[in-house]
């Protein structure tokens, strides 16, 4: 397993649990602009892409974060913020992670994640993740949820209803 696939089950785990007092955000295209930190050394990763999503898909990725390898320190909303904290473990690594969700209003969200890994996981030991994330509109012709579209273009089917 890579370093962005243990970064992004720590994530999702940490921040796609079910809240029944969370906003619900409107279906639809969310395009994503995503700056990752890398520690030691520093090393900035800025990307943009889009995510088709539904209720039905964010089901499914809350579904897929309950993680029995995972426990909560801290999940609660304080007004239009979510905030988690937590620890996973994953094969042999320990993922300590910290969550803040902001959200504006149903169609945008600004997410800011500190995770830690111990040990370190391909000579990483520490990453700062900051997502903003904001509605577009319908989905384009051919994009069905769980469908993520690079700036270049490509798709990644990420789930099949």
């Amino acid at each position: 397993m890579n370093k962005p696939a243990i970064t992004t089950i720590a994530f999702l785990t940490l921040i796609a649990t079910a809240r029944a007092d969370a906003p619900s955000l409107k279906e639809g295209f969310w395009s994503v602009h995503q700056v990752t930190i890398d520690n030691p050394g520093n090393k900035v990763t800025d990307a943009h892409y889009s995510i088709c999503r539904n209720h039905a898909y964010d089901h499914h990725i809350e579904s897929a974060a309950k993680n029995p390898a995972c426990t909560f320190t801290t999940d609660t909303m304080q007004g239009d913020k979510h905030i988690t904290a937590g620890t996973c473990k994953i094969r042999d690594t320990t993922i300590t992670t910290k969550s803040t969700s902001t959200y504006l209003g149903d169609t945008a969200v600004h997410v800011e994640n500190d995770s830690t890994y111990a040990p370190a996981f391909i000579g990483h030991t520490q990453e700062t993740m900051v997502m903003d994330f904001k509605y577009v509109g319908a989905c384009p012709a051919g994009i069905q949820p769980g469908d993520r579209v690079a700036s270049d273009g490509s798709v990644l089917h990420l789930w099949k209803q």
